[in-house]
């Protein structure tokens, strides 16, 4: 599908953000393998979302799924059954890595697949931490599809992060939630990735102890049953954060803003964005909420330097942040973000579709080079099949002088299905 965004102005209201994509894929995670029926309230609708439940099903988990609701009937740490096919995760890259951890000491035989764009995405770094606990994985080429064997009982291990990751990091921790002995995760600071899989065990009631960089599990009898609720998805609600500090005056409610995740709001604000952070009560071991007020605040942005030990914060909203540098007299910098050159496109490059929109933005290996301008013009761009990179350029479409036709649109389905909603609607 192909979309056709047209400039707009007055741009005013409050934002209805979906559940947090990252969050969401977790609850329905934890909850299929914990003991009763898990409820989740507010979480993600989405096709990752949807591929993260449709594997479950296929290793014998019940759902239940209502309005606003989705209750999971748990089998245990070891009640998954091998499913009869090809698990398919799609576009999810979180699906792929995150199952494959808690695969390879589930005691089933499986095999993870997903779209070609899956296919593309590094795989060795969770294959390999796997096998040195005694996995049976193979990805060939360190690339999907990935397959599983039951193995022997896995050993915790011991793991100093090599880059910052929560996929990875969630992989091994999940593996260790069948392991014998002690998993403990070492993260080297600053670069500290989101903690949402730390914090959904402790909910569950796994014996988890966080000490600033080092996070130690001790195995569980059992994970308990779950009431959740989800708060909306700081990383969709950045592209609206972006349009009202650009351009207009939006809130947007009950958004997570969890220390690891909120670093685009910090950005933003450094830069001299308008944005007021409306803290509320935070549920005990739960994530931080608050509503967000984004507005034009009358003066210039500021130019920004992004450092590589600042870019795990921020990795899934670079593109958006990009944008916003557009808009900032003077020349910004990225650095540190070559892990965007293996999402779902290279980001790096996707993100210069910007400049058939009059942006002057130059490739570096590892990042971004942007010399802020005056306007944005309409133009033909192309999403790449990428669902982040489809959003950030219709922002950019709603503050540019003339009508832009965002090419394969669709893909915004993939985490954020009613943005082209909420966006006609403004």
């Amino acid at each position: 599908m192909n979309k056709i965004i047209h400039p707009k102005i007055n741009i005013a209201g409050n934002i209805p953000i979906p559940g947090d994509k990252s969050i969401t894929h977790r609850a329905v995670i934890f909850g299929a393998i914990a003991k009763g029926i898990t409820e989740i309230r507010g979480g993600l609708d989405s096709a990752d979302c949807r591929a993260t439940i449709a594997c479950f099903r296929a290793m014998g988990v019940d759902f239940e799924i209502g309005e606003n609701i989705l209750r999971v009937e748990g089998v245990g740490l070891r009640g998954l059954k091998s499913p009869a096919g090809i698990l398919d995760v799609g576009n999810s890259g979180t699906t792929m890595r995150l199952l494959a951890g808690l695969l390879a000491g589930a005691g089933v035989s499986a095999i993870l697949d997903g779209d070609e764009s899956i296919r593309a995405r590094p795989m060795a770094r969770i294959a390999e931490p796997l096998a040195a606990m005694g996995a049976d994985i193979s990805a060939i080429g360190g690339l999907a599809p990935i397959t599983i064997h039951p193995a022997p009982q896995l050993a915790g291990i011991d793991y100093i992060m090599p880059n910052p990751s929560a996929q990875v990091k969630s992989a091994i921790l999940l593996a260790g939630l069948n392991a014998h002995g002690f998993t403990r995760i070492t993260e080297i600071a600053p670069g500290i990735s989101r903690n949402h899989t730390e914090k959904m065990l402790a909910q569950f009631g796994a014996d988890i102890d966080i000490s600033d960089n080092i996070i130690t599990l001790c195995p569980p009898k059992n994970l308990i049953r779950q009431n959740l609720e989800i708060p909306g998805d700081i990383s969709a609600a950045a592209f609206f954060i972006a349009l009202g500090i650009l351009a207009g005056d939006l809130v947007l409610e009950n958004i997570g803003i969890n220390p690891t995740r909120r670093g685009i709001v910090d950005i933003l604000a450094k830069m001299g964005g308008g944005i007021e952070i409306r803290e509320k009560n935070t549920p005990d071991e739960g994530e931080p909420i608050a509503d967000i007020r984004a507005f034009a605040a009358g003066r210039p942005l500021c130019p920004i330097d992004i450092a590589p030990d600042q870019t795990a914060r921020i990795i899934d909203e670079i593109p958006i942040l990009a944008l916003c540098a557009c808009f900032a007299p003077g020349a910004s910098i990225i650095r540190g973000a070559a892990e965007l050159r293996h999402k779902e496109s290279d980001r790096i490059r996707a993100i210069c579709e910007l400049n058939k929109m009059g942006a002057k933005i130059a490739e570096t290996p590892d990042g971004l080079e942007i010399c802020g301008i005056q306007k944005l013009h309409g133009a033909t761009v192309d999403s790449h099949n990428d669902h982040r990179i489809a959003m950030m350029l219709s922002i950019a479409a709603a503050l540019a002088d003339s009508p832009t036709t965002i090419l394969h649109a669709d893909c915004v389905n993939t985490s954020f299905p009613s943005f082209f909603h909420i966006l006609d609607c403004l």
